[in-house]
């Protein structure tokens, strides 16, 4: 009785979830995309900005379980793990953009190798000295070393454990990055873009920060400035850009940006500590934030292989509404490009199980799909031609509104986590985005 029991909440949680996930879509896409002048710049919200903050805010108002179908915390958990096939499938869109546009990366050259350098450096380089200024002590090592995804979590509990301030630090830019680095990433490149200062191509490369989803932020946000073939070119620099962040970068941080990092913060403190007003850090509340941030990451990948097709074949049918909606776009072409995506996904996903999860599945999604519709692949030009219906604005979406959903349950260690370490979060954000950036136009 108790398994079936189990079983039907489990659906019921399913449905729920997909339920609002698809409200939310339509919402967000009908709303559309609003631009507000900002200066000589302009700032542009998308659809995939009103759904995190349309899923975050649901799962505020569901904290007081006022209804029946409300997004408790475990649903909340659980539309995080849905948010992982969202990004596969959004992945093997990109790939397939990148396959189709391989002369176009191999022009990049070193430009696409060397902004590398900027995303790793520029965070330290642009919010160490700010941490120092408000007195932010050591947690400002792992602050700002890196954009603090899962690969960083990994590397700081290792080396110091995450009790340690580097752990605070390392967890807040996490969290940070968790809530509104999408949403921060996306504005601020949509706001460069419009100032014209540099190459569409160089922010391109910049928006491989390593994260999916402020990547997919970043570089829809630079695209909604540009022709269709101009934002064709973006998506695939920023993808290629962004495999060679997952693929290399937990080695570069590891060896040089930490490195880095705490070099800079023995050289500086000294100097830039004194003019602070505090000489301690603030209180985090570390325990409870650093067994909830190492509990979900663990946890990160707990569906069955059968429930990410499910997922996959649900967030298909997802993009091809917000397509539908937002670029009057549904055909038959759509249908079969979206299926041969979803192929796509679950190919690198079942490799990823096949090789004891030693490289991220990402990473074989995007190999498989750059070969799907490259020039060396004989169907490649017909694949090429079939996934191109599907925008990838429209892709964005969906896969953010699993995000949006799923926010509620971090806010209460948001809140504990203070103003000061956020806002070097942030910097160190903007940082990585904007060093890349200067790097990519040296080398373009």
């Amino acid at each position: 009785m108790g398994a079936i029991d189990s079983t039907a909440t489990h659906r019921n949680g399913f449905f729920i979830i997909l339920g609002w996930a698809f409200i939310i879509l339509i919402i967000s896409e009908k709303i559309g995309p609003i631009t507000i002048p900002l200066g000589q710049g302009k700032i542009t919200l998308l659809p995939m900005i009103w759904a995190l903050i349309l899923g975050a805010i649901l799962g505020v108002i569901s904290s007081k379980r006022i209804f029946s179908t409300a997004m408790t915390k475990p649903l909340q958990i659980k539309a995080a793990h849905y948010l992982q096939p969202a990004l596969l499938f959004f992945i093997a869109k990109l790939g397939l953009v990148v396959g189709s546009s391989l002369p176009v990366v191999f022009q990049a050259g070193w430009a696409l190798i060397f902004q590398e350098f900027g995303h790793f450096v520029g965070t330290v380089v642009i919010a160490m000295p700010i941490a120092l200024l408000l007195g932010i002590k050591r947690e400002a090592i792992g602050a700002t070393f890196s954009v603090g995804r899962e690969p960083s979590l990994a590397i700081i509990s290792e080396k110091y454990g995450m009790n340690s301030p580097e752990g605070r630090g390392v967890l807040a830019e996490y969290i940070t990055g968790t809530l509104i680095g999408a949403i921060f990433i996306s504005i601020v490149a949509g706001f460069v873009t419009s100032l014209n200062i540099f190459d569409p191509r160089s922010l391109a490369m910049a928006s491989g920060v390593g994260s999916g989803s402020m990547m997919a932020g970043a570089a829809g946000a630079i695209s909604a400035h540009l022709d269709a073939q101009t934002a064709d070119t973006v998506m695939a620099l920023a993808a290629a850009s962004n495999l060679l962040t997952t693929t290399f970068g937990t080695y570069f941080t590891l060896f040089i940006s930490l490195p880095l990092a705490v070099a800079s913060y023995r050289v500086l403190e000294p100097i830039l500590g004194r003019w602070s007003r505090s000489n301690q850090p603030e209180d985090h509340s570390t325990n409870e934030l650093a067994l909830n941030a190492v509990e979900e990451t663990e946890h990160s990948g707990s569906l069955q292989w059968l429930e990410k097709a499910v997922i996959l074949v649900m967030v298909s049918i997802m993009s091809m509404l917000a397509n539908w909606i937002a670029f009057q776009n549904f055909s038959i072409s759509v249908v079969v490009g979206c299926a041969i995506m979803i192929i796509i996904a679950l190919l690198g996903d079942l490799i990823y199980f096949i090789t004891k999860k030693k490289i991220p599945a990402v990473c074989f999604v995007s190999l498989i799909a750059m070969f799907a519709s490259s020039p060396w692949c004989p169907w490649g030009a017909i694949i090429s031609d079939l996934t191109k219906s599907m925008n990838v604005l429209a892709i964005l979406t969906p896969m953010l509104t699993f995000a949006g959903l799923s926010i509620a349950k971090d806010i209460p260690a948001f809140r504990k986590l203070g103003w000061k370490i956020v806002l070097v979060s942030l910097l160190a954000n903007f940082g990585t985005f904007i060093g890349a950036a200067m790097i990519a136009e040296i080398f373009h």
